[in-house]
């Protein structure tokens, strides 16, 4: 199966365990998706969205528990960790995120009308069975709309909506558990992907001439001038990012072993955005086990 997204671990640095453990996860919350939302909602799975289920799973103390168990899309049985509550509303929030995802694509005169037509039956689950945690994302995606639409020229105004969601989602499913280390660390990862997605499209964008709040603040010709006129500022605005999302990682009790949470937040974000910077195309992986 072929997985797209900037979430990522660190592979040559990854345990064995932990890669096992992740890949479980993936398949899980493929699973949970399934259930909370349809079969054909599953086509919508993401990295992204995997590690907040092994992230979350870690802090809440939540013991994940493997089979061996079929998939519809592989004929051996694999190591599937089991579906919980948890794991179905992370696979709704998973289906929320790619109709709005493709929502506002179709919005901004791009592709996305036939392929939002297989989300549609699990957004309209997800909005009866999670009413809270539609409300949220609509609500955040509302200002992130506003935002753009108002030319916020400022990256990290651009992408404080987008962060704030984030972080309230990190209380939604923390509940008691949230403190200000999470907050803090889910506020900055937000903040991340945003702005990962924004430099990302930057060349795609100026050619649309659509809202990047990159070539807004900047105005570069092409990513590769951006990065060669104000790499050094670009480079400082994530490095501050990362410094935050470390201190607050430090602060985090976690329930479980770290390392797969740590090596995606201290390895994984920082290779993405290096990638990202240096124009290389996308890492896609063929999920194996």
């Amino acid at each position: 199966m072929t997985v797209l997204g900037y979430v990522k671990y660190d592979l040559p640095n990854l345990c064995v365990k932990d890669l096992q453990l992740y890949r479980a996860m993936y398949c899980g919350l493929c699973k949970g998706i399934a259930k909370s939302c349809g079969q054909r909602a599953r086509m919508g799975l993401t990295y992204d969205v995997t590690f907040l289920s092994v992230f979350l799973h870690n802090i809440l103390g939540i013991d994940v528990k493997i089979e061996r168990q079929g998939c519809i899309a592989h004929v051996k049985k694999r190591s599937i960790a089991l579906t919980d509550e948890l794991t179905e509303e992370l696979g709704a929030l998973n289906t929320l995120l790619v109709y709005y995802k493709l929502t506002d694509d179709i919005a901004d005169g791009g592709k996305g009308r036939g392929k939002r037509v297989f989300f549609k039956k699990g957004f309209r689950r997800a909005k009866k069975k999670y009413p809270a945690l539609v409300k949220l994302v609509s609500d955040y995606m509302a200002e992130q709309e506003k935002a753009e639409k108002s030319g916020a020229s400022s990256p990290e105004m651009a992408a404080d909506p987008s962060a704030c969601m984030m972080q309230a989602l990190s209380d939604h499913f923390l509940k008691e558990k949230a403190s200000k280390a999470t907050r803090s660390l889910f506020y900055e990862f937000g903040k991340w992907v945003y702005l990962i997605d924004a430099l990302d499209d930057y060349d795609k964008d100026k050619k649309k001439r659509e809202y990047n709040p990159f070539v807004l603040t900047y105005g570069s010709e092409s990513r590769k001038a951006l990065m060669e006129e104000h790499g050094e500022e670009i480079s400082f605005l994530f490095d501050t990012s990362f410094y935050a999302m470390r201190e607050s990682l430090e602060e985090i009790p976690f329930s479980f072993n770290r390392d797969l949470s740590d090596n995606v937040i201290l390895r994984g974000l920082p290779l993405e955005t290096a990638r990202v910077m240096r124009g290389e195309p996308i890492r896609v992986e063929n999920v194996k086990i």
